[in-house]
């Protein structure tokens, strides 16, 4: 693939409830695969007030975030030194591996957030709390 160029209401929404092994339950539009992409992972989350993706960290993912709706609050920093940010459209953060971080939508409406990963290989969620770095 030399480049390729998708409107995002292209991208077909994919309900992670209905994948058991897949926490959380959010609506994602998984753009990275629409667009083939092999070196990184790119994903849109949809949360709805209220719903959050968990304090965790990844082994060898380096992940970036970017707010494009909705209030979050962040948990970010290792296990013992974090600290809780507020985030708004526009605000970006980084999580380097083996650094726990999450987020929830604390607004009345429907936050959306941007995900980019890399390298994009299997990394599920490790407990921050159980690294010894």
């Amino acid at each position: 693939m030399d480049y390729n160029v998708l409107d995002l209401d292209d991208i077909p929404l994919k309900d992670l409830s209905e994948i058991d092994e897949v926490p959380p339950d959010l609506d994602i539009r998984p753009i990275g695969e629409q667009l083939g992409l092999s070196e990184m992972r790119a994903t849109v989350w949809y949360f709805e007030p209220g719903e959050e993706i968990q304090y965790h960290a990844h082994s060898e993912q380096e992940e970036l975030y970017f707010v494009l709706e909705g209030e979050f609050s962040l948990k970010l920093g290792r296990s013992g030194d974090t600290e809780y940010v507020d985030a708004d459209p526009g605000t970006f953060w980084v999580a380097e591996p083996k650094v726990g971080h999450g987020h929830r939508n604390v607004s009345d409406e429907r936050g959306v957030v941007l995900s980019i990963g890399a390298p994009p290989v299997d990394d599920p969620g490790l407990d921050p709390h159980d690294i010894d770095d």
